[in-house]
Order: C-alpha cells, then sequence, then structure tokens
C-alpha cells in the first residue's frame, strides 16, 4: 500500500492555490506546517504570521502559495478527499462482492485513521482530526456555488460517486443514493467531533468502533428497505 501511494500525485485544482506547494521544498513545508499548527490550535487562531515563523519563514513567502487562510484549508481537504479516493481504489479492487465493497467504502470513511507514510510531508492523522473539526467551514461559504462551479469539490463529488455506485450495484431501484453517501461522510464527522468534546450526543463504548457499526447497519437497513 505504501509503495503504491508513494507513487501517486493527488491533484488539487487550482483555483485553491496561486503556487502550487508541492512544487518546491518550501511549498511543502507550508502545508506541513499548517496541518501540525491548525491541528493544535484550531483554524480561528491559526495566522499565516503563526505559520511562517513555525516554518521559519516569512508572512510574505506564504501568500505567494494561498491569498487566504480560507484556501489553505480548502487545499487541504481537497487533498485529503483525493488521497481517500485513492484508498477506496485500492481497498475495493478486485472485490467481486458488492456488498463487501460497500462494507470497505464504509469503513474507510467513517473509521479514524492508522498511521500512514506515504507522503513525507503530510501527517494523515493529524489532517484526518482537522477534516473533521473544520472541513464544513471549506463550503458553507457565500462563495459555494461560484466554486463549485470552477470544479473545487469535484474530488468530493467524485468520491461520493463511486460509493452511490456501489450503493445501486445491490440495488438499482434506491433513489438517494448520493445523499446516503454525504449523510455517511458528514454525519461520521460530526459523531467523531461529539465523541472527543460532547459525548452526551454520541453513543460510544470502550473498545468498540460504534462509529462505524453504526453506519453499516443504517446503510444496509435502508438500502434493503
Amino acid at each position: 500500500m505504501k509503495n503504491f501511494l508513494s507513487n501517486i500525485s493527488i491533484q488539487v485544482n487550482p483555483h485553491s492555490y496561486l503556487k502550487d506547494p508541492e512544487s518546491s521544498p518550501l511549498g511543502k513545508r507550508i502545508i506541513a506546517g499548517s496541518i501540525d499548527l491548525i491541528e493544535e490550535i484550531g483554524f480561528e487562531n491559526f495566522t499565516f504570521q503563526k505559520l511562517a515563523k513555525t516554518i521559519k519563514s516569512t508572512e510574505a513567502s506564504v501568500y505567494r502559495y494561498f491569498e487566504s487562510k480560507h484556501k489553505l484549508l480548502r487545499y487541504l481537504t481537497i487533498w485529503y478527499w483525493g488521497w481517500l479516493e485513492y484508498h477506496f481504489i485500492f481497498k475495493t479492487a478486485n472485490i467481486d462482492s458488492p456488498e463487501e465493497k460497500l462494507k470497505r467504502a464504509i469503513l474507510l470513511l467513517t473509521k479514524p485513521l492508522d498511521e500512514d507514510s506515504s507522503f513525507s510531508h503530510i501527517n494523515e492523522i493529524k489532517l484526518q482530526n482537522i477534516i473533521i473539526s473544520e472541513s464544513s467551514k471549506v463550503f458553507l461559504t457565500k462563495e459555494v456555488d461560484q466554486e463549485n462551479k470552477a470544479g473545487v469539490y469535484a474530488g468530493y463529488k467524485k468520491l461520493v460517486g463511486r460509493v452511490s455506485d456501489i450503493i445501486l450495484e445491490i440495488n438499482p431501484q434506491y433513489k438517494y443514493p448520493h445523499m446516503l453517501v454525504s449523510t455517511i461522510i458528514e454525519g461520521a464527522h460530526n459523531q467523531h467531533f461529539f465523541a472527543d468534546h460532547l459525548p452526551g450526543l454520541t453513543n460510544k463504548f470502550k473498545g468498540k468502533d460504534t462509529i462505524t457499526e453504526f453506519y453499516k447497519e443504517m446503510v444496509f437497513r435502508t438500502i434493503q428497505e
């Protein structure tokens, strides 16, 4: 798996940056430092000034890559969806049973990540924590329609479409596959956040992955009905 992913390049819509951070060592330091800092202090407290100090660069240098911290967060979110899609393809390849493919997809979309060092400058575990806490801020803006027309969210929609196709393999008559998949993704984010910060809003049992089990049960009961 590590060798497979280390040879791929995850494409991020260019509307999310001024200069591709993958094109230089400084750009990769900006990405690595921003993940560490946002995960540590939260997006609201994150600034380019703090980031520049963390990576021992200048604020002006950061602005050469991203015109705002919102677009930096958008870059990280889009990169994550692309990375997740590659995992999805790998984990469901050569699986004939659509039911088994759907179980693997739900596991991928809902389970906390194990350590993955395929990309040396990106800590995927910290990035997932950011996605859980902050990713909705990327598209809950007045600019979302314009960004959508520019194809910014194509990767997210592509991932949802792939899982939706599996649901339709199992039940071609099911009317709401995209709605169901996006509910799994966004709902799982909320449940992980609740488990860490508002436990009275979820059900977490020691030693059990209740979030993944909940969504497996919900999805298969829903599409069977």
